[in-house]
This record gives C-alpha cells, sequence and structure tokens, in this order.
C-alpha cells in the first residue's frame, strides 16, 4: 500500500504564487511517476503536470509557463510550484503516484483558491 500526503493549498490573489507538496510512503518501488491533477466544480479531473523517474516533464498547455514541477527522489516527493495564478486555477489538486506496471495511487486532494 502507498500513502500520498499533499500540503501547500490555501487562498492567493490573483498573480499570486503557491507551492505544492507531496510525500509517498510504503511499498514505494522504481520506477515511477508522480504528478498533479486538478478538478473544479462541475468539470472533470484533468492533468495539470507530470514528471518521471528519469525527470520528463509534461504540462497541460493552460498552465505552461506558469507552473513547474519537480521532485525529490530521495525523499519521494513531488513538487509544483504554481506562479501567476488566475481564477480559472481554483480547483481541488491531486497528487497522483504511478508505477511501470500502471498500478496508482491518489493522495486526498488539497483546494486550491484564486480570488481577490
Amino acid at each position: 500500500q502507498v500513502q500520498l500526503v499533499e500540503s501547500g493549498g490555501g487562498l492567493v490573489q490573483p498573480g499570486g504564487s503557491l507551492r505544492l507538496s507531496c510525500t509517498a510512503s510504503g511499498n514505494i518501488f522504481s520506477p515511477f511517476a508522480m504528478g498533479w491533477y486538478r478538478q473544479a466544480p462541475g468539470k472533470q479531473r484533468e492533468l495539470v503536470a507530470s514528471i518521471t523517474s528519469g525527470d520528463r516533464v509534461n504540462y497541460a498547455d493552460s498552465v505552461k509557463g506558469r507552473f513547474t514541477i519537480s521532485r525529490d527522489n530521495a525523499k519521494n516527493t513531488v513538487y509544483l510550484q504554481m506562479n501567476s495564478l488566475n481564477p480559472e486555477d481554483t480547483a481541488v489538486y491531486y497528487c497522483n503516484l504511478r508505477f511501470a506496471n500502471n498500478w496508482e495511487y491518489w493522495g486526498q486532494g488539497t483546494q486550491v483558491t484564486v480570488s481577490s
């Protein structure tokens, strides 16, 4: 079993920044990819960014140039630095871990609200 614990969400004004963190624990074996998804009210969950064990990254078009994903393999932690936030970024953000055999695990979610 794998547990994912997220932190760093909150309320921020438009144009502001937040940094999300997600730490994995439990029965973890390499290689594995980690990523962030988000779900806004009334919308489907969507990929925000992902990073492989080899540090290959992928971003949704809507966040390119504003968000940066990174990981610390020694800590089994993935980060999402979010800059230039706008109200459309408001959502619950979920951490995801996926093994090479496609087993995947989800965090409990952290709320990000962008509002003045």
